[in-house]
């Protein structure tokens, strides 16, 4: 009997194949209760980025459709198959398809990392939250003595700058594996006050781990088996940080704090095309 292997990595879902597109929903439930159903229907499939809800354009009837977008293309196209045509929560069918959209060359040449909070749902979703552990090796203030002198008033305060970088390690205990990522984040602002420090100094010691565990995951595969079980493999690449060369070493990518996108999913033009 062959075993279907599905393989997911920590990184945004842009690919056709796995977005399905579903219209015909009827407006006797509100757009939150859609949501929710929705998202309770495909859920059941597998590992969800994305259920957005929109109501019709003014000139269509009442109603609703929406974009669901997974992790797996063989988890979305089995969602597909087993619920178009079928009423779901509603008492008529739903049409449900996969979306035809031509993905632009800059996004499938190229890929986005999970934000942090996503990292954490699709690796809790896929290995529970005891199959995995983070451990920081080094979290450490680079701000050098240049940038911590006053670099002038401003605003009833002075500007300072301050720089931080984090070295984590990321194990799957139940697979004996290990990755590891680093990351740097730095700001300059306003300092009115010694509270003010302490909190910028909070937030970005917060970020900088963050961003070291999202990049510890972007080397992470998710090898998903027919029977439901998971495998966990991390991919060798030029980059890889290795315990011997890492002892003393905080080898870094640099990350502005402006540079830091929101975890909300960012609003895109839809093209309602499907396959």
């Amino acid at each position: 009997m062959e075993v279907q292997v599905d393989i997911l990595e920590f990184q945004v879902p842009v690919e056709n194949n796995k977005t399905l597109f579903v219209w015909d929903i009827q407006p006797s439930h509100t757009q939150a209760d859609i949501y929710n159903s929705l998202h309770s229907v495909f859920s059941s499939f597998g590992p969800l980025y994305l259920v957005k809800v929109c109501p019709n354009a003014p000139l269509s009837p009442a109603g609703f459709y929406a974009l669901i977008k997974f992790y797996s293309a063989a988890q979305a196209s089995k969602a597909q198959r087993q619920t178009d045509g079928r009423s779901l929560f509603q008492s008529s069918p739903l049409k449900v398809r996969l979306s035809s959209k031509q993905t632009p060359h800059f996004l499938s040449d190229g890929s986005r990392p999970l934000s942090h909070a996503r990292c954490l749902e699709l690796a809790n979703h896929c290995l529970g939250f005891t199959g995995w552990t983070s451990d920081i090796i080094t979290l450490k203030e680079l701000t050098n003595d240049e940038e911590e002198e006053k670099e002038g008033e401003e605003d009833g305060g002075v500007r300072r700058r301050l720089r931080f970088g984090c070295l984590l390690q990321l194990c799957f205990p139940h697979h004996r594996q290990t990755t590891r990522g680093a990351a740097v984040v730095e700001d300059s602002f306003t300092c009115t006050g010694p509270d003010v420090l302490i909190q910028k100094r909070c937030k970005l010691q917060r970020l900088v781990r963050e961003k070291a565990l999202v990049q510890a995951f972007t080397t992470v595969l998710l090898i998903l088996l027919g029977d439901g079980k998971v495998m966990v493999e991390v991919k060798q690449t030029s980059d890889q940080f290795l315990p011997e060369q890492t002892e003393g070493v905080l080898q870094v990518n640099k990350l502005s704090w402006t540079d830091c996108p929101p975890d909300e999913d960012e609003d895109e033009e839809w093209d309602l095309t499907v396959s």
